[in-house]
């Protein structure tokens, strides 16, 4: 639970620092995280929480970060979300995913349109991949009006544990987000994905989409899963293989699943027929949870309905995850706000539970944005 002593949001512990440290960037609050893993053998922060540190001091200036001597305190005082051109090497104990979403959650609001380049670990068992969050994180930004200019590229593909890929992501900025309405998630209505293997023979990939298929043609016709084989430069440092399918919607909604395999000598080999077989049964419980969000980016469409103009948004998403949870405590500290939730009517269900998240906006607006 945050403590708020003037401006400065205080908390225990190393949860939720990523979470913490960018919401401080939008609301301009300060933050003293105390305690982290105080009472480990390896006490104070990890490096891939020290690579994000250095990523959060690149997109914004004037910021005031003070570490212990123990890494085991932080405070941090936001500066202006800058944005830009930046370059940045992410640790490889976390994808790109992990520094990636944060970037969502802050690039609308820059100065200047962002472009970051980040280099590490493209898919990891962990994080959202590269892949999932171009099909599903995206489109949902330009349900908010975050459109033109707003590109994911992977220019090299990297698997845990030696990374070496690269990736592009370009967003322009938004003076205000649109509020929205997504309350029916429509049916779904074709399938989409990708194999993809670095390292490993090419004939992986169509082991993976074969077995993958052999679950998703009972349902649905509509299917196309292609293979993204790669090999020299562009393979990255260590071999594997993975799956990203998402599910799309009459309505537009974007449901995902994926599936890594394990890093190179960690854990025992994974056969590429399983995991196509596991991550289809994942795309379906997914489709299952339903709602207009997938699990992936409830954090997401939270986060900018709060940030949205002074009017009603609502949106029906599945479960909410325990990282959603805390995200909507988080959100309270912060911004004072609070969503009315409901629950979905037994009658009117279809699948898993659902919830329709209902808020009115803060009317954030991006002061830092260049007028021209």
């Amino acid at each position: 639970m945050a403590v708020s002593r003037g401006s400065v949001l205080r908390w225990e512990g190393a949860g939720f620092l990523r979470m913490r440290m960018s919401l401080a960037a939008l609301s301009g609050r300060s933050v003293r995280i105390s305690g982290i893993r105080s009472q480990e053998l390896n006490p104070g922060l990890q490096d891939f929480e020290a690579s994000f540190i250095r990523l959060m001091d690149k997109v914004t200036n004037g910021s005031r970060i003070e570490i212990n001597e123990s890494g085991t305190t932080l405070y941090y005082q936001p500066g202006v979300l800058l944005g830009g051109k930046i370059e940045h090497d992410c640790h490889p104990q976390r994808s790109i995913g992990y520094y990636l979403e944060a970037l969502l959650y802050l690039a609308p609001f820059m100065k200047r349109p962002l472009k970051a380049i980040l280099r590490g670990v493209t898919n990891d068992q962990i994080d959202p991949s590269v892949d999932t969050l171009k099909v599903t994180a995206l489109p949902l930004m330009k349900r908010f009006g975050i459109d033109e200019g707003l590109e994911l590229k992977v220019v090299r593909r990297g698997m845990a544990p030696g990374g070496g890929g690269e990736v592009v992501f370009s967003c322009p900025v938004q003076r205000f987000l649109k509020p929205i309405q997504l309350t029916d998630p429509g049916k779904i209505k074709r399938i989409r994905g990708v194999a993809y293997s670095a390292r490993v023979s090419p004939r992986i990939g169509n082991r993976i989409v074969d077995s993958a298929r052999s679950i998703l043609n009972k349902f649905i016709p509509d299917i196309y899963i292609y293979t993204d084989h790669t090999k020299g430069a562009s393979s990255g440092k260590s071999p594997g293989f993975g799956l990203s399918l998402v599910a799309e919607t009459t309505n537009g909604t974007f449901l995902s699943a994926e599936l890594a395999s394990n890093p190179q000598g960690q854990g025992s080999p994974v056969l590429p027929e399983d995991l196509g077989r596991n991550c289809a049964k994942l795309l379906l419980e997914e489709v299952y949870r339903g709602g207009c969000v997938d699990s992936i980016n409830q954090s997401l469409a939270l986060l900018y309905m709060t940030l949205g103009q002074q009017d009603v948004s609502k949106v029906q998403i599945g479960p909410l995850s325990l990282y959603t949870i805390e995200f909507l405590r988080h959100l309270k500290s912060f911004f004072q706000i609070m969503f009315k939730i409901e629950t979905q009517p037994m009658e009117e269900r279809k699948g898993g539970d659902k919830v329709l998240m209902t808020c009115v906006g803060v009317g954030f607006s991006n002061i830092s944005k260049t007028v021209s």
